[in-house]
């Protein structure tokens, strides 16, 4: 299993740097996402998960919400392996709210 950081402390909105997805062989693996936001009181985020097979021009794959106290997290799994990933968080509010979403394979 390998864990990939897509986006690692976002404080604001925007799109992070995509990367080549893993694989091994040549064969894309199996790719499991988890967002989580953390901060003081009440915080709120939305950060889509962005997927190419070009590295140039992404689509959004997923969204995930997350709203908690001090804290939320979700994860999606998705039903097929792309070339390249990105985060881009589209909404974030918080005293001191970050977020992180990482790509398991």
């Amino acid at each position: 299993m390998t864990i990939k950081y897509l986006l690692s402390g976002a404080t604001a909105t925007g799109a992070g740097t995509g990367i080549e997805a893993p694989s091994k062989d040549g064969v894309r693996l199996s790719q499991n996402y988890q967002a989580k936001v953390a901060g003081t009181g009440t915080v709120t985020a939305s950060v889509d998960i962005e997927v190419s097979n070009d590295g140039a021009t992404y689509d959004v794959l997923a969204t995930i919400t997350l709203s908690g106290t001090t804290s939320d997290s979700d994860a999606y799994a998705s039903p097929r392996a792309w070339a390249f990933v990105r985060g881009n968080v589209t909404a974030i509010s918080g005293t001191n709210a970050a977020v992180t979403l990482t790509l398991e394979s």
